[in-house]
């Protein structure tokens, strides 16, 4: 379903507190889920699911029948108050499913819970479907009268979701059809990628570890190893993981396939004739904003192939793996356990503003970081909230690598991004995933800033750089390759009705290859690198990355210069999505409609590696 701004299951927000001073205390290592209920079985379960409902049907019965809020600005207010009111409260089952789906995650194989969470969402789609009318309807008055609720004072505190609703109208389809787009989306879209992220979750290799002694390890954990400065022990690694990549890629054939058939049909009903316009849309941006940002960066792919050719020479090899351009040029013997990694974060962010120390301090002392990695336990690292009376969470695989420390920064500065938009109402206090990026990094970039400042010895410090410059060709032009991967699979899809394995292995390599140059060989690696990565399934947002990082580079170097500049980056915090990333942007002085400032980011950048 295309409803931008209208309420979905899960959002990324979060709440703000005042600073405290830090106290010592035991800090858990996984999720305390009981701060949403006690198991499975509480009864508060079922009670919540019956309150959300009633709460919606309660909204239904007094708006379903009664247009007057689609003529009149005074009515408008009423009824987005009291919507607004039901999501603030509510939401669409929302505190029971952000339950079940959490403990999902953490235990991916559990047939319990899959069995909870299909019942949930079910129910949720029904209800979303029944309540849908109220922006769908909304979407559809005439423009005149949209002006007018636009510029009504009334409704300022609303003003920028009306906006987003209005300019997406065309798009969004009448209210039954929207139901069966709903209905479906699961099946013909949400099983697929689960089945694929659950397959590769079970699996369990045996490596081979820098000191040479074999150990088990799950999927989730295997890229810590691809990257091991002991060559034997990355070879291993990459042979075993191909290896399972391998053993999936017909099943990957027909999932990715399914997924791009479904996507055609929904963008083609809905006449939308940009692939990647859907997600401009979700994000609230310009697609010619985006087409500039990819130009600017694809033109300068130089840049990424010069480093990969260092890289090799660095690691006296003639060329490198695919699984190898990670690889440290040297050894960073220091290990980061989670204590430690996040007592530095902690330190570095309370430097910026006090504020964002103690939310991070709540954070940890609540049990809201699940820390390492496990059997069935979803990979990657991610940071999730969906309502202001709910608690944030953050999922990390830590392996106590200088790497892992960089992801708490990352995945904390989302949550401090969520934590200030509480202060929007519950239209307006979630941001796009171009908002999401910059925060994150911001944080990131900082944490790292340290680091450097307490190596002492020029080997390593330079090690570190190149980590740095790794980190940041992978978030900009790696990512921009992904963007161009998507697009031309999309398109050739559209073209050809079915594409082989083989088929995408080719186009995911040519754009690897656009980045990479020829100091990176094409191997099995390479050629079943789309297999895993689950930005492919979420369509086009792998721009956000790039992006985020050029726009907090700009705010960092403000920062530095001036550190009451902190005060902006507050503001730009928590605005939420009350005005677009553009005017958001503006407010700070930034012009991201300007190729300009894209083209002296990258140069930026080229002058550092």
């Amino acid at each position: 379903m295309l409803v931008v701004k209208a309420r979905v299951l899960l959002k990324h927000t979060m709440g703000q507190q005042g600073y405290t001073p830090y106290i010592c205390y035991t800090i858990p290592m996984n999720w305390n889920l009981n701060l949403l209920y006690k198991d499975i079985e509480d009864v508060q379960i079922e009670a919540d699911i019956k309150a959300s409902t009633q709460a919606i049907n309660t909204f239904i019965s007094k708006w379903k029948e009664n247009k007057e809020y689609l003529k009149d600005i005074t009515t408008l207010r009423k009824a987005l108050d009291e919507y607004e009111k039901l999501y603030t409260d509510y939401g669409i089952l929302t505190k029971p499913y952000y339950y079940i789906l959490l403990s999902k995650e953490i235990d991916l194989d559990n047939s319990k819970l899959k069995a909870k969470l299909n019942q949930i969402t079910q129910k949720a789609i029904k209800l979303e479907n029944k309540l849908q009318f109220f922006t769908i309807d909304l979407s559809k008055i005439p423009k005149k009268q949209q002006n007018i609720f636009v510029n009504a004072p009334e409704l300022k505190d609303y003003k920028h979701y009306l906006e987003i609703l209005f300019k997406n109208a065309k798009y969004i389809l009448s209210d039954k059809e929207e139901k069966i787009f709903n209905l479906t989306s699961k099946t013909s879209f949400g099983n697929w990628v689960s089945m694929i992220e659950e397959l590769l979750s079970k699996q369990e290799v045996r490596i081979v570890d820098e000191d040479a002694k074999q150990k088990k390890v799950p999927y989730s954990e295997i890229p810590k190893y691809l990257s091991s400065t002991n060559k034997s022990a990355r070879d291993v690694a990459a042979k075993k993981f191909n290896k399972i990549n391998k053993k999936y890629i017909e099943i990957a054939e027909y999932e990715i396939n399914s997924i791009l058939e479904g996507k055609q049909i929904n963008d083609e009903y809905r006449k939308i004739k940009r692939v990647d316009l859907p997600r401009h849309l979700s994000d609230d941006m310009d697609s010619d904003v985006i087409d500039s940002l990819v130009e600017v960066v694809t033109k300068n792919f130089d840049i990424s192939k010069n480093y990969y050719k260092k890289k090799a020479k660095l690691l006296n090899q003639t060329t490198i793996g695919y699984h190898e351009r990670n690889v440290p040029i040297g050894e960073i013997e220091k290990k980061y356990d989670f204590k430690t990694g996040i007592l530095l974060v902690k330190k570095v962010f309370g430097k910026l503003d006090p504020e964002f120390r103690n939310i991070i301090e709540k954070f940890e002392r609540d049990g809201q970081y699940d820390v390492f990695p496990k059997t069935n336990k979803s990979g990657g690292a991610y940071c999730i909230h969906v309502n202001r009376n709910l608690p944030t969470y953050i999922l990390l695989n830590h392996n106590d690598k200088l790497n892992d420390v960089l992801t708490i920064a990352h995945e904390s500065g989302h949550g401090i991004h969520s934590e200030f938009v509480r202060e929007q109402n519950s239209l307006n206090d979630d941001y796009s995933l171009a908002l999401a990026e910059v925060a994150s990094t911001f944080f990131e970039d900082f944490v790292l800033e340290e680091v450097l400042k307490n190596i002492k010895d020029e080997k390593l410090r330079e090690v570190v750089l190149m980590e740095q410059r790794n980190a940041e060709i992978n978030t900009i032009f790696r990512q921009i390759a992904f963007y161009n991967f998507e697009k031309e699979l999309h398109i050739t899809f559209r073209k050809k009705g079915y594409l082989t394995h083989s088929e995408i292995s080719d186009i995911f390599v040519k754009h690897m290859k656009s980045y990479l140059g020829d100091s990176v060989d094409i191997d099995d690696g390479m050629r079943y690198g789309w297999l895993y990565v689950s930005h492919f399934r979420r369509f086009f947002y792998v721009y956000t990355y790039a992006s985020g990082l050029l726009i907090s580079k700009y705010l960092q170097k403000k920062v530095r210069d001036d550190i009451s500049f902190i005060k902006n980056v507050k503001g730009f915090l928590k605005a939420g999505s009350s005005k677009s990333p553009k005017d958001i942007f503006l407010d700070m002085g930034i012009d991201i409609s300007k190729k300009k400032f894209w083209e002296e980011g990258i140069l930026e950048l080229r002058e550092g590696l």
